[in-house]
């Protein structure tokens, strides 16, 4: 999915320090026009960057596509970074200039490395699938660490996750390992991502690797996560240092995302969809990707084209009229 802000902000993304538990606030991001679907983000914010390599974090739904239009996002660019898409309700169609065309529905990933460069398409509209009239889930994106960050771009289609069961709840490991389960889909740094299903007042140690840290999302029901109340749309966050991680159930059932991974010790400046350094990276893809709309070979030979999908491409927002820099936040 695309960050479709009109006005992106430069998010300079570093593995900062924490106490205890700290709770993430949802802000509301519109996907365009006044019928579109908005999804709630959590990373990046003010109060939280990064949790591992995990630098985004949107939840959405469940939209009623028929009365939104659902998700039409035109090709678009994305550098540096993997694209993690996750579905409880619906279905997305993914093209990709690698000449991929992949339908994911709930239970299955898709993932999508960009490396150097890529660029990639999503739909789920009434006219794409009228036969899936919900659309809800999640999509995340990772940091590449620098020794993948200008490799080549790939594309992952995972048809069954491996599923564990621990104290009554059922986890589904769509990226990286939690105990002796471990995801087929490529991952760069030690991480995890799993959808956590905790049916209603069950108590659940979950044992998870210490020199991670760990955030919980939670989609549905009331959880108490280290005997910490988190409400839905909500992100919980536990620095490392922790083996196990206890997540508590009210009188419903809860459904939840569970994301995880070793501090990620590299900066990270995220404008738009670009995940790079610098400035002068950021504005050097800006300008490839502006090339690539009008034909330029330079251009698609960093980012290719997308096949398929009736429509043009998104171009790229304005930049500031400011260098990129660091600045001040939370840690």
């Amino acid at each position: 999915m695309t960050n479709l802000e009109a006005r992106p902000t430069e998010q300079v993304c570093v593995a900062g320090p924490a106490a205890d538990v700290e709770l993430v606030e949802p802000r509301d991001v519109p996907l365009g026009g006044p019928r579109a679907m908005t999804v709630r983000r959590t990373l990046p914010s003010r109060a939280r960057s990064l949790i591992g390599p995990f630098c985004f974090a949107d939840h959405y739904g469940p939209d009623d596509v028929a009365a939104t239009g659902g998700m039409d996002v035109p090709p678009h660019p994305h550098t540096g970074l993997q694209t993690v898409t996750w579905l409880f309700e619906g279905a997305v169609l993914h093209r990709d200039a690698l000449g991929s065309e992949q339908t994911i529905t709930p239970g299955q990933l898709n993932l999508m490395t960009a490396g150097r460069g890529i660029c990639h398409s999503e739909e789920s509209t009434p006219a794409t699938f009228p036969d899936r009239p919900v659309l809800h889930g999640v999509q995340l994106w990772t940091a590449l660490p620098e020794s993948a960050r200008h490799g080549d771009r790939a594309f992952e289609h995972v048809a069954d996750v491996p599923r564990l069961t621990v104290d009554g709840a059922v986890l589904q490991v769509f990226l990286g390992r939690l105990g002796d389960v471990e995801s087929p889909a490529r991952a760069y740094s030690p991480l995890v991502a799993a959808q956590v299903d905790v049916p209603a007042g069950t108590r659940v140690r979950l044992p998870v690797d210490p020199s991670f840290e760990h955030g919980v999302l939670v989609d549905s029901g009331a959880l108490r996560f280290e005997g910490h109340d988190v409400d839905p749309a909500w992100l919980a966050y536990a620095p490392p240092g922790r083996d196990v991680l206890v997540l508590e159930a009210g009188d419903r059932p809860v459904r939840a995302v569970l994301l995880g991974g070793t501090p990620f010790e590299e900066p990270v400046l995220m404008w738009w969809n670009f995940v790079g350094r610098t400035h002068d990276e950021v504005v050097e893809a800006r300008a490839q990707w502006q090339a690539t709309i009008a034909g330029d070979a330079a251009g698609l030979g960093r980012y290719g084209e997308v096949h398929g999908y009736d429509g043009p491409a998104l171009p790229a927002p304005e930049l500031p009229n400011v260098r990129l820099r660091p600045r001040d936040r939370a840690r």
